[in-house]
């Protein structure tokens, strides 16, 4: 059996542990509505959405050179900025000390974003499937949907854009 090789979506070579803003988008698998209802353009959470709401604010707690800006959960996705703070660059550190290659080090930190996305998906995943008694069963998307945020302009309009997101709902369903 031949197995099909998965485009990535993220950019090649590019560095997602370095300090910066990003836009992501996580969906769940075949969009499903599971984490509320959009009622006069607000979103109302019922608890599968209050949990996933709490994961994403517990981040900072397991990466604290990390901040959270917009965020938003959907009734069948997410939406959010992440920020990046500047870290002690690799090549500063004493490899003896952290018992790798700096090549290996350099290699996790450009993983970082992945590996908060995957640690949020993991562990909503989890909580939400104990609460609906469908254990080990997928809950999202493989992958997720991000965007580098440039400068404050694009900032700006991606806060908008999320703070909108709720209005935008009813255009979808129809």
């Amino acid at each position: 059996m031949t197995r099909r090789r998965r485009n990535s979506l993220r950019l090649q070579e590019y560095d997602y542990g370095q300090a910066g803003v990003y836009f992501v988008t996580v969906v769940l698998k075949e969009r499903v509505i599971m984490f509320g209802e959009i009622v006069n353009e607000t979103v109302t959470l019922n608890n599968a959405g209050q949990i996933v709401q709490d994961v994403w604010d517990d981040l900072p707690n397991h990466y604290p050179n990390i901040e959270l800006d917009a965020f938003i959960v959907m009734p069948d996705h997410v939406h959010g900025i992440i920020v990046i703070q500047e870290t002690e660059s690799v090549t500063n550190r004493n490899v003896g000390e952290i018992h790798e290659s700096p090549l290996r080090a350099l290699h996790r930190r450009r993983m970082l974003l992945p590996k908060m996305i995957g640690r949020f998906k993991t562990v909503s995943a989890k909580h939400v499937n104990l609460l609906h008694d469908r254990s080990g069963q997928p809950l999202w998307q493989r992958g997720f949907y991000d965007r580098i945020i440039r400068d404050d302009e694009e900032l700006n309009a991606v806060r908008s854009y999320i703070q909108a997101n709720p209005q935008r709902w009813a255009e979808k369903v129809i």
